[in-house]
């Protein structure tokens, strides 16, 4: 049975610019994501890994090319039209957390939950944080946690809305061998149970490894890995 496409980009380049002129970051990536799938995005750093995968999340406009998200179109909506469709498909692991200083870990959790109206949004966000070893740390504020269990709670916040595409900066790298092979193993889990598609930037090896397919991001320009 063939899949859905879950994410198309056509002919995409995104320029910043910078103290020193026009800055191009990507240059024409040509790219399509099945539902499913998991994919890695790796390359160096400073090669575009993590401009692309805010692209493709609707976090920030592109310059120029077309991304969708099934059939929605990011290039042609305003900020509000593409956070609601972020809300409806999309899970977000940052490498820096940006969890709200101001919310409990559980509450950090429960907020995209909450968002869609689901009731049982404390007991998802309970067992989540369970899953991520952190039920001790329920009531604990962001800066009461250390960088390797912030990373635990962002991703057990990435799951809490049940997205259909779940897209991880380096979701292991502020973590120990341990808590990291505990957050890869939830990832696959997630993408096999439920069917969501999984695309990481990530600089670990094995990691890539266990993904559907690798993308290399090389000079702004993207190219398959062949395994």
């Amino acid at each position: 049975m063939s899949r859905n496409t879950a994410i198309k980009v056509s002919n995409l380049t995104h320029t910043v610019t910078s103290n020193t002129g026009n800055l191009t970051i990507l240059k024409g990536i040509n790219m399509e994501i099945k539902e499913s799938e998991s994919v890695a995005i790796v390359g160096s750093s400073g090669s575009g890994k993590s401009t692309l995968l805010g692209l493709l999340a609707g976090l920030d406009v592109n310059t120029s090319g077309e991304i969708f998200l099934y059939d929605n179109k990011f290039s042609s909506q305003t900020e509000e039209q593409r956070a609601l469709v972020r809300g409806q498909y999309v899970g977000f692991v940052f490498q820096s957390f940006h969890l709200l200083p101001s919310l409990q870990a559980i509450e950090n959790v429960m907020l995209p939950a909450e968002l869609k109206g689901d009731k049982d949004a404390r007991k998802k966000a309970e067992v989540l944080l369970e899953k991520v070893g952190l039920s001790h740390r329920l009531t604990h504020y962001p800066n009461q946690l250390s960088g390797g269990e912030q990373q635990r709670v962002a991703i057990a916040r990435a799951f809490a809305s049940n997205p259909k595409i779940l897209f991880a900066d380096e979701p292991t790298g502020n973590l120990d061998e341990e808590n990291g092979n505990l957050i890869i193993k939830l990832l696959f889990d997630l993408n096999q149970s439920q069917g969501t598609t999984l695309v990481m930037v990530t600089h670990n090896n094995e990691l890539a490894k266990m993904c559907d397919r690798q993308l290399v991001m090389s000079s702004g320009q993207l190219t398959e890995k062949k395994l």
